[in-house]
Order: structure tokens, then C-alpha cells, then sequence
């Protein structure tokens, strides 16, 4: 069995899986210690780390008929750099745990490895694949965790917004949440099952639309640089403008006040629209924005509401629950 040209992960041992994981990282680690031992060693410059995980589970998060696994890690990669960016840090390191059905092919996990690898080596280069877990499930489930460093700024966090700052974010506000509607409404049988994208019935936008679902590119390189820069709070926003920024008005206790021309040619799409992976700001003046980042509004005094769409409170639902909205594109 293990002369087949290519096996199923159930055919053949973790030996080879790994071997086909560290074949398709090929040599990327900085660590210390990287793939390979118990466990990694990786240098923290300042001594401080900052950590985040991330899970992306077969149904809810992904469909097989519409990601590749290139697709599938970078997508995994990406979600948790944004994370370790919005914390003003520079990703080092991911660790990355796979549970695989039996009949995952070998090439499926080496595609996804390299996904990774190529993610980190676009968005974030100096951080690798340093370790992770293999196991077998039902479902395919990627969890990720990533590690960054602060390089001698303090982290980032939601609470730190004052009253007279202004409000910047970095990347696009609504374009994912748009490919994910056009897989739903274009690439699914009479059944509502996922069928495979015919990229070539695509304009522009909606090629657009679908590569910032399927294949984000968060500004990573923008979180350390805000930073730098002063900014005062700082997150991904990953589940709508308009939910994150609830999140951060209510951990800083402020107001938001965003103007709806600032959002774009169609405001309640950006605010309604999750899985951007943006990085949502504040800074204490107009002039510590840095270049990458466009104004949004200003900072209030807290209010009634947490946020305000060109002085009137914003009453749209906004953003991403996975508790409350799993079941939203059921089929």
C-alpha cells in the first residue's frame, strides 16, 4: 500500500504524512528548535510572545467543493496572522494541528502545507510552520496557533480608545462576505449541495469577491507599523465592521461615530460583511495614521450607543455569530 502513487492518510503511517508536511515546508523554519522534536524553541525578542488560535471546521467554515488545499492553508494561516497583527505584533511561528478522515489523500496534505508555507512567506515573512498534531476524525477540523513578538512596543489592545481619536482601518470592509454569498447563490446543486467553482463565469468583482473568501490577504505588516505609530486600540475585524467595532467601542467604553462615505460606494455591505480579516484602528491624531490605513471617523464620549453610522446609531445586526448563524447557508 504504501507504493501507491498516492495513498490515503489511512493507508499509510504519520511517518509519511510528516514527511510529506516538512517536504512541503521545505527548510522555511527560524526556529531554534523547529519540526521534528517533541516540542519547538523558538527566540522571543523582548521576552514577550503574543498567542491566538484558530479552528476551521469542514461544514461551517469550509467547503471541500469550493477551497482547494492550497486554498484551505493559506485560509488558515491568514486568519491567524490578522489576529497576532491586530495585537501590534510580528508573527514568528504557527503550530498547526490536522484531523483528517481516513481517506484524506497524501497530496491533499502536502497541498495544504504548502498553502501555508506560501501564506506565511506572502504575508508574514520570517514566521513558519514550526509543529503541530496529526490525527484521524470524521471531519476535516485545521487548528492553528500562531506565535508573534512585540519588538519592543507594547501590545495593542480593544480598551485603550480616548474620546478625540480618530478611527482608521487597513484592508477591504465587505468584499469576503460577498464571495461567500456568490459560492451560495452560484455553486451549489439543485440539492443546496457545494459544487465546484467555474472561475471562468466570473467578472473581475466577483473573481475579486471570491479570492478574499477563499484566500485573504490580511495587511499584517500594518499591525506592527500601527504600533509603532501610536495607536491606541487596535482588532481584526473578522466578524463585520459593525460587530468589531461594537466590541472595541465597548471594551475602550466610547463611542464610535464612522461616516457612511468613508465605507465605500455600499456602506451596510461593509458593515455587514465578516471574514475580511481587516485591522480596525484608532489613533490619537489625524497624522499618526500610517500610510495603508483610511479614515473611518472619530472617537466619541461614550453614548447610548456604542456606535453611530453619520451621527445616528447604527441598529443593523452587523457581523458574524458562528452560535447564532452556523446554520445561516445551510445546505
Amino acid at each position: 500500500m504504501t507504493d501507491l502513487p498516492d495513498p490515503t492518510v489511512g493507508e499509510i503511517g504519520e511517518h509519511r504524512i510528516l514527511r510529506q508536511i516538512f517536504a512541503a515546508l521545505d527548510g522555511s523554519s527560524q526556529a531554534i528548535v523547529g519540526p521534528g522534536d517533541d516540542a519547538a524553541v523558538l527566540a522571543a525578542p523582548g521576552g514577550r510572545v503574543v498567542i491566538t488560535t484558530d479552528t476551521l471546521v469542514h461544514g461551517p467554515d469550509f467547503r471541500l467543493a469550493w477551497s482547494s488545499p492550497l486554498d484551505l492553508g493559506w485560509k488558515s494561516a491568514a486568519v491567524n496572522l490578522a489576529d497576532i497583527a491586530a495585537m501590534g505584533a510580528r508573527p514568528v511561528a504557527l503550530f498547526v494541528a490536522l484531523a483528517m478522515p481516513a481517506d484524506t489523500r497524501l497530496s491533499f496534505v502536502g497541498a495544504l502545507a504548502s498553502g501555508l508555507r506560501q501564506a506565511c512567506d506572502a504575508l508574514a515573512p520570517g514566521c513558519a510552520v514550526e509543529g503541530g498534531d496529526l490525527t484521524i476524525s470524521d471531519t476535516l477540523t485545521i487548528a492553528v496557533t500562531a506565535v508573534g513578538v512585540l519588538d519592543g512596543v507594547e501590545p495593542v489592545l480593544r480598551s485603550g480608545a480616548s474620546p478625540g481619536d480618530v478611527v482608521a482601518l487597513a484592508g477591504h470592509a465587505g468584499r469576503a462576505a460577498a464571495g461567500l454569498e456568490l459560492l451560495f447563490s452560484r455553486f451549489r446543486d439543485a440539492d443546496g449541495e457545494a459544487v465546484a467553482v467555474a472561475r471562468d463565469t466570473l467578472d473581475a468583482a466577483e473573481t475579486a469577491a471570491l479570492d478574499a473568501q477563499l484566500r485573504p490577504e490580511p495587511p499584517i505588516a500594518l499591525g506592527a507599523r500601527a504600533a509603532v505609530a501610536g495607536a491606541t486600540a487596535m482588532m481584526d475585524v473578522s466578524d463585520g465592521l459593525a460587530l468589531d467595532a461594537r466590541r472595541l467601542a465597548a471594551a475602550s467604553g466610547v463611542t464610535l461615530a464612522l461616516s457612511a462615505g468613508a465605507l465605500g460606494p455600499e456602506p451596510v455591505a461593509a458593515l455587514e460583511g465578516g471574514e475580511d480579516h481587516a485591522l480596525l484602528a484608532t489613533f490619537p491624531t489625524l497624522a499618526a495614521v500610517p500610510d495603508g490605513f483610511r479614515l473611518l471617523g472619530v472617537v466619541q464620549s461614550p453614548g447610548p450607543d456604542a456606535l453611530l453610522v453619520d451621527g445616528e446609531a447604527y441598529t443593523g445586526p452587523g457581523g458574524w455569530d458562528p452560535y447564532r448563524d452556523w446554520d445561516r447557508h445551510a445546505g
